[in-house]
């Protein structure tokens, strides 16, 4: 078998387990989203070798995605660290053997601590399957594994429905996009998740004139402020519109005294509009939809509060 068989073999074993995995996904996976969701306390998850690694990752999944979680790891448990677990805990045990020492010798005390036990393992009547309150089962007909022996399409599984009861446990609490931005301030994520009002330009640096200022006055204020326009805002501070410098060009080309105009003539009224808590990402896409480069920021009331630019955006990687 050439490299390449071996990896595609790998593959397809493992999606034929997934597979096999949602075709007898059943009351007992409903059982476990509603176990968490009517516990009191937090989601503890547990496991050793690779069952522990793919712990680890559901844990930080579900905590990414409004699920309070931990790892717990099974040996350092019995020396001290039970003691993060509380009464009103779920506790997710993973083995793939359902058999696994660390594991089993947890389970007693865990009940003793008021505890639930949810769990994730390839063989339903092995001690752990008996003692759990859910049984998931993550079982496999083979592992990708050219030998059998390493664990690959069993802790694709398991990872696997970690995702599902992440997935799951989103609907059932209606966690959206903004949820989602609460939880995730930095990297590329939280870039994509910012808020206008962290990338809009104000103060000094957003470019401003009254409806009454000459062209002379608009053109030195778009010069200032370098971002290919400036806003028009009467005296109460709301916005009255916007000039670009699409709008000067087209100026220039039909009016043969453009300086003798004021910014109320040339402006845009009504240009379309942000508010500052709304996601930089909705306001990416309301600027290509509308093939603008500028888009002001406003309060509810109309009031000017700065402005955002398409290339502030694009330098973020939103997408």
């Amino acid at each position: 078998m050439s490299l390449r068989e071996t990896g595609v073999r790998v593959l397809r074993v493992e999606a034929r387990a997934l597979s096999a995995l949602a075709d007898r996904l059943g009351e007992e996976f409903d059982r476990a989203v509603r176990l968490i969701l009517e516990a009191p306390g937090r989601v503890v998850l547990t496991g050793m070798g690779k069952s522990g690694l793919v712990a680890r990752k559901i844990a930080a999944t579900l905590a990414s995605t409004g699920t309070p979680s931990l790892f717990l790891h099974p040996a350092e448990a019995i020396h001290g660290d039970l003691g993060m677990i509380v009464r009103g805990d779920v506790v997710i045990a993973l083995s793939h053997s359902g058999e696994t020492a660390e594991i089993v010798a947890l389970l007693e005390t865990i009940r003793r601590l008021g505890a639930s036990i949810v769990a994730l393992t390839g063989q339903p009547r092995s001690t752990l399957g008996r003692e759990a309150d859910v049984l998931l089962d993550t079982s496999v007909e083979e592992e990708g594994c050219p030998l059998g022996l390493a664990p690959m399409a069993s802790t694709a599984a398991a990872m696997a429905i970690g995702d599902a009861l992440a997935a799951a446990l989103m609907v059932a609490k209606g966690f959206g996009e903004e949820d989602f931005a609460r939880l995730h301030p930095g990297g590329k994520l939280g870039r994509k998740l910012a808020r206008v009002r962290q990338m809009m330009h104000t103060g000094d640096a957003l470019p401003r004139v009254a409806p009454e200022a000459t062209m002379r006055e608009v053109v030195v204020e778009m010069s200032r402020g370098r971002l290919g326009c400036t806003t028009v805002v009467r005296q109460d501070g709301k916005l009255a519109g916007i000039i670009t410098d699409g709008d000067l060009r087209r100026l220039l080309e039909r009016d043969p005294d453009p300086l003798a105009r004021r910014a109320g003539d040339v402006m845009t009224p009504e240009p379309v509009t942000i508010g500052p808590d709304a996601l930089a990402s909705a306001a990416l896409r309301i600027m290509e939809d509308r093939k603008i480069t500028q888009l002001p920021v406003v309060e509810a009331d109309g009031t000017l509060l700065g402005i955002i630019q398409i290339h502030d955006l694009w330098g973020t990687q939103l997408f």
